[in-house]
C-alpha cells in the first residue's frame, strides 16, 4: 500500500467508496481540483492509485498531492464518460490531458438572434449560437460561405431586428438589398419564417446534408414551373447547379459507405494527435486534427475515447457509425463501432491516420523553427531515455569501414552535434596496419587512432559512439574503449543493418526501440551518413590510385612526383592542358619535359 502524507484524512473516503460507475475528483491541500477521472467501479479504480507505488514521475507527483477525494455516482458508464468530459472542460485540472486550444482554426457561426447572421469566427461564445467546424482550410471555408451567400441572400448588418423594432419602421434597407444580396427583413420585406427556412437549409449544408437541401430546392423549382413562374424556377435551377458543383468537389470515397465518422490517433512521448473525418453520402465533408497534451502517460485508447467524445459533443454529431483503429472501452448503445480490416472503410481509416501523422510532423517542424533549442532538447531527452544513457547524447560519432575485395581499405567517422550533422568534424582514415578485408581489425585500428589522439590532446570525447555492424563489431569497438580506459566515460551501441537492431555491450538481445521513433531515425541517419562519406572517400581513393598508376608509367616519374602533380592540377586532363612553365615550377624542367612528351601535347609559353 502506498501512503501519501494526507492518507489518514482521505482513508475514510477510500474505505467507503461505492462500487458503482461514476467520476472521482482529486483535490490538493489548497482545495484545488488537480485530477478528474471516470470509472466503471469507483472503489476499485480509486484504490488502485494507492495499492502500490505509482510508476512514472508525474503520477507520483499527483498521488502525493491528493489531500481530498470527492466522487459523483451515475447510472451508467456512458454517463460517467460524458460527465468527466464536461468537468474537465470546466475546471481544466493540472494532471488531466489538455486539448490544445484550436483558436487558430476558424468556425462558421449561425448567430442566435432574430434573423440570424452567418459568418466566420475564431471565438466560440456560449450564447446558444450554432458553430460548425473547425475548418483546417480557410480557403475551403471562404468558398463555402461564398456559395451560401449566392444561394441564400442573408443580412450582414448587426441591427437588432426584433419584431418591435421592425414594426416601428426604425430601419431602412441598405445597399445590400438593392444589389439583391439581402431581402430586406429590416423593413419587413422578408418574413421571419421565410428567413428561418433559409437558415435551416444552410445548417443542413454546413452539416454536410446537401442531399436534403437539393431535394427541397428541386421540389421548389417544380412548384414554380407548375405555376408557370419560369423566371423563379430558373433562379432555383442555378442554385441547384451551384450546390451540385460544390458537392462534386468533395472527396468522394464510396456512396455505399453512407454517413460515418472516422477517428484515428498517433502520439509521441508528449503529445497525441486525433484526426476526425466526417463522411456524408459517400463524400468527405470535414476533416480536423485535434492536438492533445499528455500529462500522466495516458494510453492512446484513453485519449482517443476522451477526444472522440469531445469532438462529437462540440459538433453536435448524430452520426450512428464510427470507424476506429480499435474498439473503445466505453460504448454508446445507439452507435455502431467498426474496426475495418479490408475495403473502402480501411482506406478511410488509413487516410485519417495519414492526416494525423502529417499534422504531427508539421507541428514538430514548426516547433524546431520557432524554438530550435527546445526541440533539440526534446529529441535528445528521448534518445537518452530510449537508449538508457546517463547523459544527453549531444555529441555522437559513428564509424563505417569501406573496401573493395580488400583493396583500398578506408574508414569514415561522422559526427552529429545536437542531433544534426557537424560536417567540419567528419574524418577519413586510410587503414595502415591491416592487410586484406578484415572489418574487425580495421575498426580496432581506426577507433584506437581516433580516441588515443583525443585523449593525448585533451579533446572532447563523444557522449555516444555508434558502430555500423552487429555484436562482433561492437565487441571489438568496446575493447578499444576498455584498453584506453574510457569505457565508463563514453556510451557505445551498434546498429545491425539487416533488421535495424540496436545492441549494447554485453546484451545478447537487441534493445527494443519503436521503429517509427526519432531515436532510431537519427541513428539510421548517422549510419547512412557514415556509409555515404566512407564510400565517397573510397571511390575517390580508387580513382586517384588509378590516375597515379597512369602517371607512374612515365619513365622517370615516381609516386611522389605523381602525387605532386595531382595535388596541383587535380586530374590527368589538368596536367595535359597545363603550360610547360607551370609544370616546371612543381617538378623541375627535366621531369616536366618527360611528362609533356609522354602526353604528346607540349604547350609553348604565350608571347
Amino acid at each position: 500500500m502506498f501512503k501519501n502524507k494526507y492518507y489518514d484524512q482521505i482513508s475514510p473516503t477510500l474505505q467507503n467508496l461505492p462500487t458503482k460507475p461514476g467520476i472521482y475528483q482529486y483535490f490538493d491541500e489548497k482545495n484545488t481540483i488537480i485530477y478528474i477521472g471516470k470509472a466503471k467501479n469507483l472503489k476499485k479504480r480509486v484504490l488502485s492509485y494507492f495499492q502500490k507505488e505509482p510508476v512514472g514521475t508525474k503520477l507520483k507527483m499527483l498521488v502525493r498531492k491528493i489531500a481530498e477525494i470527492r466522487y459523483i455516482v451515475v447510472d451508467t458508464e456512458i454517463d460517467a464518460l460524458l460527465l468527466e468530459n464536461n468537468l474537465i472542460k470546466k475546471y481544466q485540472p493540472k494532471y488531466n490531458i489538455l486539448l490544445k486550444d484550436d483558436k487558430s482554426f476558424p468556425w462558421i457561426c449561425i448567430k442566435n438572434e432574430d434573423f440570424p447572421r452567418v459568418f466566420y469566427t475564431r471565438n466560440l461564445v456560449k450564447d446558444k449560437s450554432q458553430y460548425f467546424g473547425p475548418y483546417a482550410s480557410i480557403r475551403m471555408m471562404n468558398a463555402l460561405l461564398e456559395m451560401i451567400q449566392q444561394l441564400f441572400p442573408l443580412r450582414t448588418c448587426k441591427l437588432n431586428l426584433s419584431d418591435e423594432q421592425i414594426q416601428k419602421k426604425k430601419y431602412r434597407v441598405c445597399l445590400e438589398y438593392h444589389i439583391k444580396r439581402c431581402l430586406g427583413p429590416c423593413e419587413g420585406k422578408q418574413s421571419k419564417e421565410d428567413y428561418q427556412e433559409n437558415i435551416d437549409q444552410i445548417a443542413h449544408i454546413l452539416k454536410g446534408n446537401i442531399s436534403i437541401v437539393l431535394k427541397r430546392l428541386q421540389e421548389t423549382m417544380m412548384q414554380y414551373a407548375n405555376n408557370q413562374e419560369f423566371e423563379k424556377a430558373h433562379i432555383i435551377k442555378e442554385k441547384i447547379a451551384s450546390l451540385e458543383n460544390y458537392q462534386s468537389k468533395s472527396m468522394v470515397v464510396n456512396p455505399k459507405i453512407g454517413n460515418v465518422e472516422v477517428f484515428t490517433i498517433i502520439s509521441d512521448d508528449r503529445n497525441a494527435y486525433v484526426n476526425f473525418l466526417k463522411v456524408i453520402d459517400g463524400a468527405i465533408v470535414q476533416t480536423y486534427t485535434q492536438e492533445i497534451k499528455k500529462n500522466l502517460d495516458e494510453t492512446d485508447a484513453e485519449i482517443l475515447l476522451y477526444t472522440m467524445t469531445e469532438i462529437r459533443t462540440r459538433t453536435e454529431s448524430t452520426t450512428k457509425e464510427i470507424i476506429l483503429p480499435f474498439l473503445p472501452e466505453f460504448k454508446f448503445d445507439n452507435i455502431k463501432y467498426t474496426v475495418p480490416k479490408i475495403g473502402d472503410k480501411l482506406k478511410l481509416l488509413e487516410l485519417s491516420a495519414r492526416n494525423a501523422k502529417f499534422y504531427m510532423l508539421e507541428k514538430q517542424k514548426n516547433a524546431s523553427l520557432v524554438d530550435p533549442e527546445r526541440n533539440i532538447k526534446r529529441v535528445l531527452e528521448r534518445m537518452k531515455e530510449d537508449l538508457h544513457l546517463s547523459v544527453l547524447p549531444r555529441h555522437i560519432e559513428c564509424f563505417d569501414n569501406s573496401n573493395t575485395q580488400g583493396t583500398n581499405p578506408v574508414s569514415a567517422m561522422v559526427c552529429f552535434k545536437n542531433a544534426k550533422p557537424s560536417k567540419k568534424d567528419y574524418r577519413h582514415y586510410i587503414i595502415k596496419t591491416v592487410k586484406g578485408p578484415d572489418d574487425y581489425a580495421s575498426m580496432k585500428e581506426v577507433m584506437h587512432r581516433r580516441y588515443s589522439r583525443l585523449i593525448s590532446e585533451n579533446g572532447a570525447l563523444p557522449d555516444l559512439i555508434v558502430v555500423d555492424g552487429g555484436k562482433g563489431q561492437l565487441s571489438v569497438a568496446y575493447s578499444v574503449l576498455k584498453e584506453l580506459k574510457i569505457e565508463d566515460k563514453v556510451a557505445i551501441i551498434s546498429i545491425a543493418e539487416r533488421l535495424e537492431e540496436i545492441y549494447k555491450p554485453f546484451d545478447s538481445l537487441p534493445m527494443y526501440i519503436d521503429k517509427k521513433s526519432e531515436t532510431l531515425r537519427i541513428i539510421q541517419h548517422l549510419r547512412d551518413e557514415a556509409h555515404r562519406f566512407g564510400i565517397t572517400h573510397h571511390r575517390l581513393k580508387r580513382e586517384k590510385d588509378t590516375i597515379k598508376t597512369e602517371l607512374t608509367q612515365i619513365k622517370g616519374i615516381g609516386d611522389i612526383i605523381a602525387e605532386k602533380l595531382l595535388v596541383k592540377f587535380r586530374s590527368v586532363k589538368g596536367i595535359k592542358e597545363a603550360r610547360l612553365e607551370d609544370i616546371e615550377k612543381e617538378i623541375g624542367t627535366a621531369k616536366a619535359k618527360l611528362v609533356l612528351e609522354y602526353f604528346q601535347k607540349p604547350k609553348e609559353n604565350p608571347e
